[in-house]
């Protein structure tokens, strides 16, 4: 199984364009968006491209392929116009590895999540990719598509067996982890 992976979309438009032009490109056989899906949020610039609705309409079209959990900026509102369920976390296996899905603001190296050791965490919330390990957990930020922070660029991300590999929307790898 192959899964696209993105966070903090934060309503751009070019992020959810780009999410399902990667689907097809990268040939994924799912979605795993990390939260912060429609809205900015009252802390971040609003994207160039801003248009919540216009993401919402593009990811309800693949949302049967879409694994999602809810981000501090989502609401309910946002789960009324989205066609697929925001669930607080999940855990998709991927090989045999054990891959726990959350936004970030409830779980990340500093508040450690309450996973068996060798897990890998996948999270967001922070908008700039990064690893860190925590009592034999990994925990990878994946960075952001709509908007980055740090220096980093927008991103999104390929989960397979071997790892993860983010990748910037030109398609040039930015960062490799393997499991």
């Amino acid at each position: 199984m192959k899964y696209l992976v993105a966070s903090d979309i934060h309503g751009s438009l070019e992020g959810a364009l780009t999410i399902a032009e990667k689907i097809e490109k990268k040939m994924a056989d799912k979605v795993i968006l990390l939260g912060d899906i429609l809205y900015h949020g009252p802390r971040n610039p609003l994207p160039e491209d801003y248009n919540p609705m216009k993401v919402a309409e593009n990811l309800n079209k693949i949302s049967e392929k879409i694994i999602a959990v809810k981000g501090n900026c989502d609401s309910e509102v946002d789960q009324m116009v989205l066609n697929f369920m925001l669930n607080d976390s999940a855990i998709v296996e991927v090989g045999k590895k054990s891959i726990f899905l959350t936004h970030g603001q409830h779980v990340s190296p500093e508040k450690p999540a309450k996973v068996s050791e060798n897990t890998v965490v996948l999270y967001g919330h922070f908008h700039k990719i990064c690893k860190n390990i925590v009592e034999n957990i990994t925990y990878i930020n994946v960075g952001s598509i709509g908007i980055p922070k740090d220096g980093t660029v927008k991103c999104y991300s390929i989960l397979d067996e071997n790892g993860l590999k983010v990748y910037d929307l030109k398609d040039k790898l930015v960062e490799s982890f393997e499991f």
